[in-house]
C-alpha cells in the first residue's frame, strides 16, 4: 500500500519532498557510498529542485555521490524550454558547480528516437551492471493520468523487457523517451509529487478506481520491493475519500 502524505499548499509540499529527498539519499550514500536518483520533470518538481538548491539545503548531503538519471524525457535539443533536462539544469544543477560528469541524460540528438532509446538502455546498463535499482524515483502524474512518459493505451504500457524506451504518443504526433514499469517498480523508493486541483480527479482515479493502468498508466506503478509515497496539497487530494 502506498504511503499517502497530504500538506496544505506547494511550499509545503516542496519542503516535504525535501526532507524525504535528503533522508533516502543520506542513507543511501551511508550504506552503499552513492545515491542514485531519477528525475522526473514538471512544475512541481522544479519548486522541489530550487529549494534543494537553496543555501538553506545545499549542504544538506555530499552532491558528488548523487548519480542523476531522468525518467523520461520529450523528443526535443536539452536547450528547449520542454526539456526535462534543461529544468534540471536550471534549477537543480548549480549544486553541482559545472561538474556534470554524474549526469545521465537522454542524447535526443542521435539519429533516431529508437537510437535514442537504445543509448539510455545502456547508459542504465552500464551504470547498474543489471535492472536498473535506483535508490528513488520521481514521478509526477498528469491529469490524463500518465507518469514519466508513459501514456493511456500506447505501446510503452506494455514494455516488460526493455529499460527505455522511445514511446510514440499519438496525442501528440510525437515520441516521447521514458523509462519502462520494471525499471521503476525495481526502485528502492518511489515518489509521486503532485500538485494543484486540475489533478485532484486524477489523483482519485488512480488511487481509488478499480485497476485499469491501460486507461490510468500511473496504476502500474507498483513496487516490486520498495516504498511507494504520494506527496499531495490539499488541492491535489481534495477527491480523495480515503486519506
Amino acid at each position: 500500500m502506498p504511503e499517502i502524505r497530504v500538506v496544505e499548499n506547494l511550499e509545503k509540499l516542496s519542503q516535504a519532498a525535501v526532507d524525504l529527498f535528503v533522508e533516502i539519499a543520506n542513507e543511501a550514500i551511508e550504506d552503499r557510498g552513492q545515491f542514485s536518483v531519477a528525475l522526473s520533470g514538471g512544475s512541481t518538481p522544479a519548486s522541489l529542485y530550487k529549494l534543494l538548491a537553496s543555501d538553506r539545503f545545499r549542504e544538506a548531503l555530499d552532491w558528488n555521490k548523487v548519480f542523476f538519471f531522468f525518467g523520461d524525457e520529450r523528443n526535443v535539443p536539452p536547450n528547449s524550454p520542454d526539456s526535462n533536462y534543461r529544468l534540471a539544469s536550471e534549477t537543480l544543477f548549480p549544486v553541482l558547480h559545472g561538474n556534470l560528469e554524474n549526469v545521465r541524460a537522454w542524447q535526443t540528438s542521435l539519429e533516431s528516437p529508437e537510437e535514442t532509446a537504445r543509448d539510455y538502455a545502456l547508459k542504465l546498463e552500464r551504470y547498474f551492471r543489471g535492472l536498473p535499482l535506483f535508490d528513488l524515483i520521481l514521478l509526477g502524474l498528469g491529469t490524463d493520468c500518465h507518469t514519466a512518459s508513459l501514456f493511456p493505451s500506447t505501446k510503452a504500457l506494455r514494455s516488460m523487457d526493455e529499460t527505455a524506451v522511445a514511446n510514440w504518443v499519438p496525442q501528440f504526433n510525437d515520441y516521447r523517451f521514458t523509462m519502462t514499469f520494471p525499471v521503476i517498480n525495481n526502485s528502492r523508493n518511489i515518489i509521486f509529487l503532485v500538485s494543484g486541483k486540475e489533478k485532484a480527479e486524477a489523483v482519485s482515479l488512480v488511487l481509488e478506481s478499480p485497476g485499469q493502468p491501460g486507461d490510468y498508466p500511473a496504476q502500474g506503478v507498483q513496487p516490486t520491493d520498495g516504498t511507494l509515497y504520494w506527496l499531495l496539497d490539499e488541492p491535489a487530494a481534495s477527491l480523495l475519500k480515503n486519506r
